[in-house]
């Protein structure tokens, strides 16, 4: 099973950039199957982190940074992979799948 970890923190006004750099530079005591890190308007970063363990495992986490350094505390989300749904499956170019009326 595939667990990903979500981790999001908004920085103090002005700080956004060294939030950021902050957040890349945390190692974990283990090493995920793939890490990423985005950032978004309003100096808000998130890095999610993907995991083959199960929901419930003890996974490493990234820390709450230094309190000067966010305006709230650390959002955490923990998401299990769904095996994809039977049925039609279309490319960009077949368009969307619509549901045939009854």
């Amino acid at each position: 099973m595939t667990v990903a970890l979500m981790w999001e923190a908004r920085a103090a006004e002005g700080r956004g950039e060294e939030l950021l750099a902050w957040a890349r530079a945390q190692e974990l005591a283990g090493e995920p199957l793939r890490r990423e890190t985005f950032r978004a308007p309003g100096d808000r970063v998130l890095v999610i982190t993907w995991w083959d363990a199960p929901y419930d495992a003890e996974l490493p986490e990234l820390p709450e940074p230094a309190g000067e350094l966010v305006t709230r505390a650390v959002h955490r989300w923990r998401f299990e992979s769904v095996a994809a749904e039977q049925g039609p499956v279309r490319n960009a170019e077949q368009g969307p799948v619509r549901n045939k009326a009854p």
